[in-house]
């Protein structure tokens, strides 16, 4: 390797590493804002939190990478530029495209990485991450008890309208239901207001309920006594439950109890899910046309109205159309098709909410392997994007390519999260979602690596204000000499 070789290298990697830290930081803490309400009051140590974050991590790698790329290249050739240690190597007769050949063998090698890393490393961490997640929403569930939705705690599932009060100690319009001994739903409890009288550190709630209503529903042994007992109903005014916690609170952190979910999978397991899935999809809608076309048919309502009129005459008065057989039995027919429709159109919406998710599903699965195949090139181009507006604008630093680079990441980004969006509901492809944001990058960067390498601008001024005035000369009005 040259000596500019190894000058361009250092400079480059030096930016990219400090770039890359500090933009991982500033996601790692965003992450942490997140779930806050999820990690903060559970007496969690700083061990448990750490890991929960080491683990979410590999997920920002996607995000933080092309930023720092881009970024870096950016300041990189922006300040060889503006420093003119870049005129000074074309004056040697060192072309950009010499000048980027280095870096450019780095960011094939790193491509290559990281479509190793987000086929290994990023599912191993969302696996670990969603179920530390999932097990750290079981610990200190008093505190954990929000608004407007059920909570369930160990044999109870509470709901709460509105949480005020120190320590939000207070509750109002509460809703209770308790699991009995055979699983079932059995008790409910209302009231209007309640307190929570322990402290969190303690192993029982105590919960105080005012104004409220308990009813319970027995099952009976004998079916025929269903019907003579079916519930109980019991108003009180204050009443009082104590909810065990000592065994709820017993949680082991390490178990995984999800190792299915899309995001957690490598290629091959991803092609034989896609696989699977498509196939139980298409048989699941040839078994619903079949049972549908045979229950629903309206065959038998066609051959029944062969042998009447096309057009029914209504009689003057009702009781002669209730007397006549003719008209009799068409009335029926017509209301039982009616009936029957309406059964029908009721089937079809709701198979088609079915069918909806479960082609999103099969849609978010072909989304995120097609993810792992774009972070190949993404990290290539938005290099050479960022190296030609560098030598371009001859400004390095953090302002103006600081700007530069998050608008065109931005830019990068929403084209793809929102093609992403529409492919989930199958309005576009997800083969050409996923790659969308790729396409448009490629022959941006393509032009802005031929006119850095011309010495032409970014935008000519005069380009745009030339044809105007060329407009104007040969207006009419214009004074000729």
């Amino acid at each position: 390797m040259k000596i500019i070789d190894k000058y361009i290298l250092k400079s480059y990697l030096i930016r990219l590493v400090s770039v890359f830290g500090i933009c991982l930081f500033i996601f790692i803490i965003q992450t942490f804002w997140l779930f806050i309400d999820e990690l903060a009051g559970k007496g969690l140590d700083m061990l448990i939190i750490g890991k929960f974050l080491v683990y979410y991590s590999p997920k920002l790698i996607p995000l933080v990478l092309p930023l720092s790329v881009l970024l870096a290249s950016l300041m990189t050739f922006g300040t060889l530029s503006e420093n003119y240690e870049f005129a000074a190597m074309k004056s040697t007769g060192i072309s950009l495209q010499r000048a980027l050949l280095s870096l450019s063998i780095f960011h094939l090698f790193l491509g290559i990485g990281t479509f190793y890393f987000s086929n290994h490393v990023i599912p191993y961490g969302e696996l670990k991450s969603y179920n530390l997640r999932k097990n750290l929403a079981k610990l200190k569930p008093t505190l954990a008890i929000r608004e407007g939705i059920f909570n369930e705690i160990g044999l109870y599932n509470i709901k709460v309208e509105k949480k005020y009060g120190d320590n939000d100690r207070y509750l109002e319009n509460v809703i209770i239901h308790e699991y009995t001994p055979n699983k079932q739903n059995n008790i409910v409890i209302k009231a209007e207001r309640g307190e929570m009288k322990n402290e969190p550190t303690e192993p029982n709630l105590k919960l105080v309920l005012y104004n409220g209503n308990r009813y319970e529903e027995f099952i009976p042994k004998k079916i025929q006594e269903r019907n003579r007992i079916p519930h109980a109903k019991v108003s009180f005014e204050e009443y009082e439950m104590n909810i065990d916690l000592s065994q709820f609170n017993n949680i082991d952190l390490d178990q995984e109890n999800i190792k299915t979910s899309f995001r957690m999978q490598k290629i091959n397991q991803l092609n034989t899910s896609i696989d699977t899935l498509e196939s139980s999809f298409e048989e699941e809608k040839n078994i619903f046309y079949n049972n549908f076309s045979k229950t629903s048919s309206l065959s038998s309502f066609i051959s029944k109205t062969k042998s009447y009129n096309e057009k029914a005459v209504l009689p003057e008065h009702v009781l002669e159309f209730i007397e006549t057989d003719e008209n009799w039995k068409k009335s029926t027919v017509y209301s039982q098709g009616i009936t029957r429709v309406r059964n029908s159109l009721n089937d079809l919406n709701a198979k088609k909410g079915q069918f909806f998710a479960y082609q999103k599903l099969i849609n978010l699965h072909k989304i995120t392997l097609q993810e792992k195949y774009t972070l190949l090139f993404v990290s290539i181009l938005l290099f050479l994007i960022g190296a030609s507006l560098g030598a371009i604008i001859r400004k390095g630093g953090l302002g103006l390519p600081l700007v530069l680079s998050v608008i065109i990441f931005l830019t990068y980004h929403y084209i793809g999260l929102f093609s992403k969006n529409a492919a989930e509901d199958s309005s576009i492809s997800p083969l050409i979602a996923t790659w969308l944001s790729t396409i448009v990058l490629a022959p941006f960067s393509y032009i802005l690596t031929r006119r850095a390498s011309s010495d032409k601008g970014f935008i000519s001024i005069y380009n745009i204000y030339s044809p105007i005035l060329n407009l104007f000369k040969k207006l009419p009005f214009q004074k000729r000499a």
